[in-house]
């Protein structure tokens, strides 16, 4: 059985800064609260995140390649018309 590898928040926000050059260690707190981020796992108080989920989260935010924002359209804009609660 292979057991994967996790990460804390910290160190999540480093790989994904490194690997993708986004994303901080307060964003993902504040996704895990609000919903919209990767998945992660509680070890006690600790949020614990696998490298994988963190490449399919960002890989699903990421469009495909471009050569011209205006081939974009509004898909960059998805979360501009969000109900607050």
């Amino acid at each position: 059985m292979n057991t994967p590898t996790y990460l804390r928040r910290k160190a999540s926000a480093k790989y994904l800064k490194d690997r993708y050059g986004a994303y901080t260690e307060e964003t993902l707190a504040k996704l895990a609260c609000v919903g919209g981020g990767p998945r992660f796992r509680k070890l006690g108080k600790f949020p614990l995140y696998t490298p994988e989920d963190l490449d399919l989260w960002a890989m699903s935010r990421m469009s495909g390649p471009v050569l011209s924002t205006s081939e974009l359209g509004n898909a960059d804009s998805k979360s501009t018309n969000r109900r607050r609660a």
